[in-house]
C-alpha cells in the first residue's frame, strides 16, 4: 500500500486536477504569518463601563443644572455603546443624534464641532455630512488618554449644539483623574 499526501481531486473536462492542499495551505499560511511576535497580538486601551457611566451622568446632570433635557451616549472606540442615559423630557430623537455625534468623532478621531468649523473653512468636504451615520453637529467628543483613543461621547437636546458641548466636556472633566495613566 502507497502512502500519499492528501489530495482533492477534481474533474476539468475529461482530465483530473491534482491538488496538494496541505502544501497550498502551508505555504499561504507561512506567507501570511506576522514576521515577528509582537505584530500577531494587538492590545489597546478601553473605557471601563463604570466610567462610560460616569461620564455620562456628570454629563447629563451639567444639562440639568443648565435647564436642558438632553440624551448622553458613551460609546466604545468601536462605535459599540457602553452607556445611553435620555432625560425624561428629551426631544424623540435626542438618543439617536447622541449616538450619532458620538460615532462621528469616533469615526473621524475628532471633536465634531472641529470637524464642523473644518467644513466651514473648506478643509473638508460638505459631502462628509452625508455620509451613512454621520451627525456632524456640535456635541461629539472624542474621549482619550495616554495617547489612545477610548472611545466617544454624545450629547443631544439642548437648544444649541455649543450647549451640547459643554455638558459633554463637565462630563469628561468629572472622569479625568480617572482616564489619566
Amino acid at each position: 500500500m502507497e502512502l500519499h499526501p492528501p489530495v482533492n481531486r477534481r474533474r476539468q473536462g475529461n482530465t483530473t486536477v491534482r491538488v496538494m492542499l496541505g502544501a497550498a495551505f502551508a505555504a499561504a499560511v507561512l506567507a501570511a504569518a506576522p514576521s515577528r511576535a509582537e505584530d500577531a497580538v494587538v492590545t489597546y486601551k478601553s473605557l471601563a463601563p463604570d466610567v462610560a457611566f460616569d461620564l455620562a451622568r456628570a454629563a447629563l446632570a451639567q444639562c440639568r443644572k443648565d435647564g436642558f433635557q438632553v440624551a448622553v451616549v458613551v460609546i466604545d472606540r468601536f462605535g459599540q455603546p457602553l452607556v445611553m442615559l435620555r432625560d425624561r423630557y428629551a426631544g424623540l430623537g435626542a438618543r439617536a443624534t447622541a449616538k450619532g455625534k458620538a460615532w462621528t468623532a469616533v469615526n473621524f478621531g475628532h471633536d465634531t464641532s472641529e470637524l464642523l468649523k473644518n467644513i466651514h473653512d473648506g478643509q473638508l468636504s460638505p459631502g462628509l455630512a452625508s455620509l451613512p451615520n454621520v451627525v456632524m453637529l456640535s456635541g461629539g467628543l472624542v474621549i482619550e488618554s495616554g495617547g489612545s483613543m477610548l472611545g466617544g461621547v454624545g450629547v443631544a437636546g439642548a437648544p444649541g449644539g455649543d450647549k451640547d458641548e459643554a455638558c459633554a466636556k463637565a462630563g469628561l472633566a468629572a472622569i479625568r483623574d480617572k482616564l489619566d495613566f
